[in-house]
């Protein structure tokens, strides 16, 4: 039994927390926030302790592993730290702001046999993995063309949207790392933005984003990003290749359709919240940083793949601001 620290206590933590709780091999032991209500009021709910003190975490001996949900500027000393300590870490995306300080991160990790993974955790979503392992074991053929398309039922609070790094680096790098997980390293980006909601027009961000990516070899990936969609959180993958093409569908909570006199095939709705799209993905996600630590071995994705989604990330933001190609 693996006992786990968490490190925050916004929405993403409560996903995390739900998922250690109900995972078998692992137990949460404490939650640290600085919001003390936060911290004290997740942590009642599944039984741990609570701190308002991130190095209360790092340093507490019973914490065998540590999932940092914190802001993203606080990521990379919080990794540092928690390697330092000897615990494994689980950090959500992005690793950091901007290059540079990944860079950095990575040196100081040198030599301290760092366990670290990324929380990408699409690369978990049990249609995502089927349809990458029928890219690998060559069902798909070779891979030519890849379309992700990420709508959120919603966008987030404007203050929200201000500290997150816009976008490019809190939304679509989730969708970068997806792109990579099929097409490798990526060569070149293009990308259009969109500022089409009154609501966010002032956020300096844009709200919405079509997004080209190319690997050397010529295949592609297109990604489409919206902050909102009337039918609930779009989630849709396509890998096409010179032998197959495979679809994974949005998620819906049952199969049932209704055909009447004013209507045919109608469906329930999307689901509405990425805990509930996502919920398997977390629980694999876990369960493959889990048996890292259990098996001593480098867990997957790596600080490298999150650098790399986010020199995508960066790539995007500049041809969106530019209307140029940008090539890495």
């Amino acid at each position: 039994m693996i006992k786990i620290g968490i490190i925050g206590a916004g929405r993403i933590a409560q996903v995390h927390a739900r998922s250690v709780s109900a995972h078998p091999d692992a137990t949460l032991v404490v939650i640290s926030d600085p919001i003390e209500q936060a911290a004290a009021s997740l942590a009642a709910r599944y039984g741990a302790r609570f701190t308002v003190s991130a190095d209360d975490v790092l340093s507490d001996p019973e914490v065998d592993a540590v999932i940092i949900c914190s802001p993203t500027p606080f990521h990379p000393e919080q990794i540092l730290a928690a390697v330092k300590a000897g615990k494994p870490v689980l950090c959500e995306k992005p690793v950091a702001m901007d290059i540079e300080t990944v860079d950095q991160l990575e040196k100081d990790l040198e030599g301290l046999n760092p366990v670290v993974m990324i929380g990408f955790n699409r690369r978990f979503d049990p249609s995502f993995q089927k349809i990458h392992e029928l890219a690998a074991n060559g069902t798909v053929g070779k891979v030519e063309q890849v379309t992700i398309i990420s709508r959120d039922p919603a966008a987030p609070p404007v203050e929200y949207i201000a500290s997150s790094g816009g976008i490019f680096k809190d939304m679509t790098i989730h969708d970068f790392d997806t792109a990579r997980y099929f097409l490798g390293d990526v060569v070149s980006v293009v990308a259009i933005g969109q500022n089409l909601d009154p609501a966010l027009k002032d956020s300096g961000d844009f709200d919405g984003a079509i997004v080209t990516l190319a690997n050397a070899e010529g295949a592609t990936a297109t990604i489409t990003n919206s902050r909102h969609c009337a039918s609930g959180y779009d989630q849709r993958l396509e890998v096409f290749g010179d032998r197959a093409t495979v679809n994974a569908d949005n998620v819906r909570p049952t199969t049932v359709r209704v055909s009447t006199s004013d209507l045919t095939d109608a469906q329930d709705p999307y689901l509405d919240f990425f805990l509930a799209r996502y919920e398997q993905a977390y629980t694999n996600e876990l369960s493959e940083f889990l048996s890292a630590i259990a098996e001593g071995r480098e867990p997957s994705p790596t600080i490298e793949d999150g650098r790399k989604a986010l020199i995508i990330a960066e790539a995007a933001e500049k041809s969106a601001r530019t209307g140029t190609i940008i090539t890495l």
